[in-house]
């Protein structure tokens, strides 16, 4: 699907397609990287074709409890982790072990604008599904692989996990209580952020060679490495390091350029202080009651508090248990200073902010009737992001997709359903 540029400007009230309308993407990825990346592209309107093993099926299908509920409240066999990664999908299942079902996946890569996949470096090539052999089919094909390593060093044929990669590329070392607190020791985050930054990576790499291409008029191939994306993704902490020279060590919940910029107690539990600069320090000195601080010269300037955090803190912490949370928040919004709570997950999803941004969704689903959702955050005034379809049955849209792309007739779907190649 071309992309236009440099069009003359549609009157702002004008609602159009979204940004991917008509872009065709064949999604050969399981788990989570892959999929976010899948649905990203999906939400922003590219027809996502899910190819899943039959029977089977990606592996976070299986991946409960929980699972979702149908509308009497029993569980489906649909799992909760599975829903998070591939809405706007449609699925289809292909034994990729059988020649047939390779041929159908290398017809689909012909008529496909970007294909994705996650298998080990080299794990397609015996199939005859690796970019070489693809884009000798269809040069235009955008490919992008996603590994834990890459295609190439000496780690490149090792599987990469997100546990793992947060480990090998520094998050953990960084995250969790400091060496002199009770509990310290190396933390993963407890979302798979590896998985997600790189399915955002993955996103914004094919949209670039789409855009390449449309004056190349070829495609490319995209090689995403978690190691790679997570030391990427380690922004400040890995520039603090080779500017300074500094290991950086685990800090707990507080910042290693900025103070104060941490969880703190409060009558009823805890808050989030994010001071950034002098004035609003010196704004929380006046609301906490102690403005004697904001002059104080170990305390005046940012380098300074950073310095004597370990003097200061403890005032600060005295200061704050002497109001509940929400009197801080109410105080200290006030004031104009950054401030909020540490909510549960019940407790998000109940926040005014959170359903005025419309984050919850629901969309129609044919086991539970609706489906719960997380709304993509990108808001396009012009072209926005729309939801079509609810994560997708296992095999849902076979006989539907192999009509529409490669022009099957019912006898052929029921030759391959019969030789169960589908």
């Amino acid at each position: 699907m071309p992309i236009a540029f440099h069009q003359a400007a549609a009157p702002a009230d004008e609602v159009r397609p979204p940004p991917l309308n008509g872009v065709r993407v064949l999604d050969l990825s399981r788990v989570l990287a892959g999929p976010w990346a899948g649905q990203l592209l999906a939400d922003l309107g590219a027809d996502v074709i899910k190819v899943e093993r039959p029977g089977a099926g990606d592996d976070t299908r299986t991946w409960g409890p929980p699972y979702l509920r149908d509308e009497d409240g029993r569980e489906t066999a649909e799992a909760a982790y599975f829903l998070c990664a591939n809405r706007n999908k449609r699925s289809v299942t292909i034994d990729m072990s059988r020649p047939e079902g390779q041929a159908l996946i290398r017809q689909l890569a012909q008529q496909a604008d970007v294909l994705l996949e996650n298998f080990k470096v080299g794990g397609l090539q015996q199939y005859g599904l690796d970019y070489a052999q693809l884009a000798a089919l269809n040069p235009r094909l955008v490919y992008c692989s996603i590994t834990g390593f890459g295609q190439t060093g000496p780690y490149a044929r090792r599987p990469g996990y997100d546990f793992l990669i947060q480990g090998m590329g520094g998050l953990m070392s960084v995250t969790g209580r400091g060496a002199d607190e009770v509990g310290a020791g190396p933390q993963k985050v407890g979302v798979a952020l590896t998985d997600i930054t790189t399915g955002l990576y993955a996103t914004i790499a094919v949209q670039a060679a789409l855009a390449e291409r449309e004056r190349s008029g070829r495609g490319q191939h995209i090689d995403l490495a978690l190691l790679d994306v997570q030391i990427a993704c380690m922004a400040s902490q890995a520039s603090n390091y080779l500017a300074g020279g500094v290991v950086p060590h685990r800090m707990g919940n507080a910042h290693p350029n900025i103070v104060p910029y941490a969880d703190f107690p409060t009558a009823d539990g805890d808050m989030i202080l994010a001071v950034g600069n002098d004035q609003q320090f010196a704004r929380f000195c006046g609301i906490a009651g102690h403005p004697e601080w904001a002059d104080d010269p170990r305390f005046a300037t940012n380098p300074a508090r950073v310095a004597n955090r370990a003097v200061l803190v403890p005032l600060l912490r005295q200061a704050t248990v002497m109001r509940s949370t929400a009197e801080w928040i109410a105080a200290l919004e006030a004031g104009g200073v950054p401030c909020g709570p540490i909510n549960r997950m019940d407790q998000v999803f109940a926040d005014p902010q959170v359903q005025a941004r419309g984050m919850r969704i629901g969309l129609p689903h044919p086991l539970a009737g609706t489906v719960p959702l997380v709304a993509n955050p990108i808001r396009l005034s012009g072209s926005p992001t729309s939801y079509r379809h609810a994560p997708p049955l296992l095999g849902q849209h076979t006989g539907e997709v192999l009509s529409e792309w490669l022009g099957m007739d019912a006898a052929a779907l029921a030759a391959l359903q019969h030789n169960r190649v589908i």
